[in-house]
């Protein structure tokens, strides 16, 4: 079939890992907006074939737009105009994402579709985080200056791709539920006890599970930590693996504190030919979906489950015409253990098929979770996959917030069928009318625990409990806990389904 000019393409990846190293100076290392070019330029000359090749340049001078997905650690006005600037471009459109890490896979989705309709025909996505630098620097007790690139304060902002909304409600703040190292312990927990597992079993299931993303990462080249862990390594509590927040040790989470780039050009068939860039390295998106799941916890009836991703994985696989089993290879987005659990049933995945792993990186704890710009590796590694395994096709998903934003796409190294090549969707209608939980936010008296997780101060003593609660009712109540007694049965003991009784102040004491 001949492919209409207007059919989106990958044409180019690019990834940049900066690892610590005693020799240079924290003020030498390179800076977020060096690591977007970098990356930006390596995915130009992965499109050309050939680091020397002049199309790689001249690809990058003719992007009509540049996205770069927000830096937790660097933010600029416009930092789409800085890497444009750098790369010698000069885009009318300059785009900066807001938070989420499914942002990256949500701008493919809407860049392919623009493309496809013929508003754009050379898009660069990058994006960069220097965390592991910027928190090095404020641990020195000289405190080294960072002399990061700013911008005029009267510098013209870039267009905002997304909403900028909170996380979580006011009475779930007041409760402790600040940080997604809050909120995901109260989901894997729920999971816990809708499988019926015992603590043990939970365990040795995440071990398991982990371990198996640790050797994944352990062969990926941009990998932050290239070692295979044994499952003891990552669940038991200890030296150098403190525990973080029931049941997640330090090692079962995101590891943030990486200095990592990516970036992926995304081209018009049309374009692409023009820059005579070799057909054998395009990667197709076949399609796309959108969705979040109902935006605060409260009102999710159960939160071990993503409805959103059910639904927007049925129609992204819909819209590409294959089925599940026709996935070779797949990068599940792993910020948690818990989300890789749930992504896997609302797609119909096994997460012990040692023959199709879930994630092509390593994931957020091995291979790096650089803010926002996790699944922007996860697209490259995607892209190196197809290329290396012709007729495969295989699935991305991003995850923003408390699995709250989800976005899905599918990628080929073969067309699709469809004229223009790519469909998106965005199903959040189907979403919005599932049933919510109703949240008494006046709720005392007594309350049986629905989930729950104990956080840890640094030096290993547990801090506070949060508890997610049902009242008589079966509405949805808020806990806290302070009591040591109580902190320390919840650690070691089954807490789901214990009653107790909700002051007025949120205070929780068990029964």
């Amino acid at each position: 079939m001949a492919l209409d000019p207007r059919t989106p393409v990958v044409v180019g990846v690019g990834q940049v890992t900066n690892r610590p190293d005693a020799e240079i100076a924290l003020g030498d290392r390179p800076e977020p907006l060096d690591l977007m070019v970098t990356a930006a330029r390596a995915a130009a000359h992965d499109a050309a074939g050939s680091p020397t090749a002049g199309a790689g340049d001249r690809l990058l001078e003719r992007a009509d737009a540049v996205a770069v997905v927000a830096s937790l650690g660097w933010r600029p006005p416009n930092p789409a105009l800085a890497v444009a600037e750098r790369i010698g471009a000069d885009p009318p459109c300059l785009m900066q994402s807001v938070t989420g890490g499914s942002t990256p896979q949500s701008l493919v989705n809407h860049f392919a579709s623009a493309i496809a309709r013929g508003e754009h025909e050379v898009v660069l996505v990058t994006g960069a985080e220097c965390l592991y630098t910027r928190t090095a620097a404020h641990r020195r007790p000289d405190h080294p200056a960072l002399h990061w690139q700013t911008q005029a304060p009267d510098t013209a902002p870039a267009t905002t791709f997304g909403v900028e909304r909170t996380p979580a409600t006011d009475l779930e703040m007041a409760r402790g539920v600040l940080l997604p190292i809050h909120a995901y312990p109260l989901l894997e927990n729920a999971l816990r006890a809708a499988r019926g597992w015992s603590l043990d079993e939970h365990r040795q299931r995440i071990g398991s599970l982990w371990s198996s993303f640790s050797a994944v990462a352990a062969g990926n080249p941009h990998a932050w930590l290239r070692h295979h862990f044994r499952a003891e390594e990552l669940v038991v509590a200890g030296e150098g693996n403190r525990m973080i927040a029931v049941p997640y040790p330090k090692m079962c989470t995101a590891n943030m504190q990486v200095d990592q780039g990516a970036a992926f050009v995304l081209c018009s068939v049309a374009a692409a030919r023009s820059l005579g860039l070799p057909e054998d390295r395009w990667v197709f998106p076949l399609s796309g979906a959108d969705a979040c799941d109902h935006w605060f916890l409260s009102h999710r009836p159960e939160l071990e489950r993503s409805p959103a991703i059910e639904l927007a994985g049925r129609r992204a696989l819909e819209l590409a015409g294959v089925g599940v089993d026709d996935l070779a290879a797949i990068d599940l987005y792993s910020c948690f253990p818990v989300v890789v659990q749930m992504a896997a049933e609302a797609l119909g995945l096994r997460v012990d098929d040692p023959g199709r792993p879930l994630t092509l990186t390593g994931g957020l704890t091995f291979a790096g979770g650089p803010g926002n710009n996790y699944t922007s590796h996860g697209i490259a590694a995607m892209v190196e996959r197809l290329r290396a395994t012709p007729g495969e096709v295989g699935l991305v998903t991003g995850l923003g917030w408390y699995a709250t934003k989800h976005a899905l796409g599918l990628y080929a190294s073969r067309p699709p069928a469809d004229a223009l090549g790519f469909a998106a969707a965005d199903v959040q209608e189907e979403v919005d009318v599932l049933p919510q939980c109703r949240l008494d936010a006046e709720a005392e008296g007594d309350v049986e625990i629905e989930t729950y997780t104990v956080v840890f101060e640094r030096d290993g003593a547990p801090s506070h409990g949060i508890a997610v609660c049902r009242t008589s009712e079966g509405n949805r109540a808020w806990g806290t806990l302070h009591q040591e007694d109580d902190l320390a049965e919840l650690t070691t003991t089954e807490g789901v389904g214990r009653k107790g009784r909700l002051g007025a102040d949120g205070e929780l004491a068990l029964a």
